[in-house]
């Protein structure tokens, strides 16, 4: 048996990276893995940001990142400069992350060269293969290769089990987007963007992010208009948008809000941003996947802007309601939050189903526990 196991983490966009981050730290410190990264960067400039906060350096790169690129292009290229990689580092397991398509295609380029796929984030499911459309077909490809299964909740795991996959192969570890919490929160923070420093604090923040595809055009819109609604109704608040640089995203929320009293559209934020401005919102609104796993830490009631979402435990745990992008759907649910204490309060103290801060600690004993993991094929 060798000393050392070789994990290798490959991801490509910057939410993936946030998610990885706390578990390849822990599989540093580990003397029983040898953890190597190789980064796609399938989203160039924002997944460097994200590596470059933790003082992360990949090992291997495959910068296959061009403007206007398409989702063919991205799986070609992560298929054809993977097998160099691996050809390289040796793997012993390559470790995938939730619903890209880097990991649909560096999982199929594992098993076209029959090395061991663990998938961290695995079992999420709408059953609509296009909302979200590509993660709903990335995830359920890559489990269809996988053989090592990292569920965030048991709801999860049932998913997989209905799947035919083997119960040996699952293991429920919460979700590791909460262990990152603990690496970005501090206390008394000054922001990195000078625009959050210059809040008036004393107003209650609402948090709102918006960028998914399925939201573009008519969605995006009424989002905006429901923003604006919301803002104007309720003079105590002030609303913070951090803005996806995509053209579906700006021109819409600069057409519809910039320029109006109490609302600050600002540029994309890091994540110990992000994380410490939510210990300082009241109301968070947002089709992000990572806040609806996040929020429920910071004791916020979300709003979720789509039609249907992969985590409806956070539906069923009360940590979330679904408005969809219908505007008046929207109104209807902020202002429920916003003058029902009774109903804040219910949402604020029910407890985060989606992890509590060690799944990383626990993806690591079950790769350590399975160096030789059974395989499903």
């Amino acid at each position: 048996m060798k000393d050392k196991i070789t994990v290798l983490s490959v991801f490509g966009t910057r939410p993936e990276a946030y998610k990885m981050i706390p578990l390849i730290l822990k599989m540093q410190e580990n003397p029983k893995i040898n953890s190597l990264v190789c980064i796609t960067a399938q989203h160039r400039e924002l997944v460097d940001q994200a590596l470059e906060l933790f003082n992360i350096k990949p090992d291997y790169d495959l910068d296959i990142m061009t403007i206007g690129q398409t989702l063919t292009e991205i799986t070609t290229k992560v298929l054809i400069g993977l097998p160099k990689v691996f050809e390289e580092a040796k793997p012993d397991i390559v470790l995938v992350h939730g619903d890209t398509t880097t990991t649909f295609a560096a999982s199929l380029a594992a098993f076209y060269a029959k090395i061991k796929i663990g998938h961290v984030e695995a079992g999420l499911r709408t059953y609509d293969k296009y909302s979200p459309y590509p993660e709903e077909m990335n995830r359920k490809l890559t489990t269809a290769m996988a053989d090592l299964y990292f569920a965030p909740t048991k709801l999860s795991k049932e998913n997989l089990l209905k799947e035919g996959i083997d119960e040996k192969l699952i293991f429920v570890t919460g979700n590791t987007s909460i262990d990152l919490i603990k690496y970005t929160t501090k206390e008394n923070c000054k922001f990195k963007n000078d625009d959050l420093n210059s809040l008036d604090f004393s107003k209650k923040i609402i948090l709102l992010t918006a960028h998914r595809g399925e939201n573009r055009g008519v969605g995006m819109e009424n989002i905006c208009k429901a923003a604006l609604r919301l803002v104007k109704e309720n003079p105590d608040f002030t609303l913070v948008w951090p803005l996806h640089p995509a053209k579906t995203v700006t021109e819409p929320a600069n057409k519809f809000l910039a320029g109006q009293e109490r609302i600050l559209l600002t540029t994309a934020l890091d994540i110990f941003d992000v994380h410490n401005l939510l210990k300082k919102t009241y109301l968070v609104l947002t089709d992000s996947a990572g806040l609806q796993e996040e929020s429920p830490s910071f004791d916020l009631p979300t709003v979720v802007l789509r039609e249907v979402t992969e985590r409806p435990e956070g539906e069923e745990a009360g940590t979330l309601v679904l408005a969809g992008t219908n505007e008046e759907k929207i109104i209807k649910e902020a202002t429920k939050l916003i003058n029902d204490k009774a109903e804040y309060k219910k949402m604020a103290k029910a407890k985060n189903p989606f992890g509590d801060g060690f799944a990383s600690e626990r993806i690591i004993e079950a790769i350590l526990g399975t160096e030789s993991p059974p395989t499903t094929k």
